[in-house]
């Protein structure tokens, strides 16, 4: 199984795995051209695309899952939930004609890939996050996650790698621009995990399954890559393979 990200922050959200004959992409926040292009980087056709699969309602992981299928012929794959709280948003996805459902909590099939998907407590109507499953090997797409809440430790240990949000540090978002209630928000326990909180859910595992992190969904007002990795360091040393998912663009290739 192999993996990149083609842009992961508030801006806009797509992740891309591949396994076996098995072409995946988590979200749909970025526009189809730079989905195209950035494929292409690491030279991948968006059309040979199996499906594109949908986390939550919020706009910079949906806002381009209408293009994705009417210009790339993708099927979409959304929670009911979910996909209604797509219809009901202020901006349109305009005519999609190829929606299939997933119960939250449960999984997707295609051929010998599985995708668990894991009900988050983030403030949308029925958010999940992944685990990509294929001849033994698990990766974990977990963003947007609300808190660090009972059984995402024990995910952790189950992966071989994961995309895991790190989206704030406490003391920038307390000095940053962004009012109270919004920053009451970030914090809370239908928000986003802090550095600090995936470096905590990191540290456990890191002599057993997991081979790496890659850190996701960063706050560009209220993180740094830089800070996310010492962080991160603090926690798990120097040895462990920790990166980050740019906001602006491609990631390398990582084999899980």
């Amino acid at each position: 199984m192999l993996t990149f990200s083609l842009q992961s922050g508030s801006n806009g959200n797509c992740i891309y795995v591949e396994a076996g004959d098995v072409r995946l992409l988590f979200d749909a926040g970025i526009s189809g051209r730079q989905a195209e292009q950035r494929m292409a980087v690491h030279g991948r056709g968006i059309r040979d695309v199996t499906a594109l699969i949908l986390s939550h309602e919020h706009a910079d992981h949906v806002r381009c899952a209408g293009i994705f299928q009417r210009k790339f012929g993708l099927p979409i794959y959304a929670t009911t939930p979910t996909w209604r709280a797509v219809l009901r948003q202020p901006v349109s996805i305009g005519v999609v004609d190829d929606v299939r459902h997933f119960e939250g909590g449960g999984r997707i099939e295609f051929g010998d890939v599985i995708v668990h998907s894991v009900r988050t407590p983030h403030d949308a109507v029925d958010g999940c996050g992944f685990i990509v499953e294929h001849e033994g090997r698990r990766l974990g797409i977990l963003t947007d996650l609300g808190h660090p809440f009972g059984s995402l430790c024990r995910l952790m240990g189950e992966l071989d790698a994961a995309y895991l949000e790190s989206n704030y540090d406490p003391e920038r978002l307390a000095a940053g621009p962004y009012p109270p209630q919004l920053q009451a928000r970030i914090r809370g326990n239908r928000g986003h995990l802090s550095n600090d909180e995936a470096g905590h859910l990191v540290r456990p595992h890191t002599t057993g399954r997991l081979r790496w992190v890659a850190l996701a969904h960063l706050s560009e007002q209220n993180n740094d890559p830089g800070l996310a990795l010492e962080t991160h360091r603090q926690h798990v040393g120097r040895d462990f393979p920790v990166h980050v998912a740019s906001r602006y663009g491609v990631s390398e290739i990582r084999i899980v």
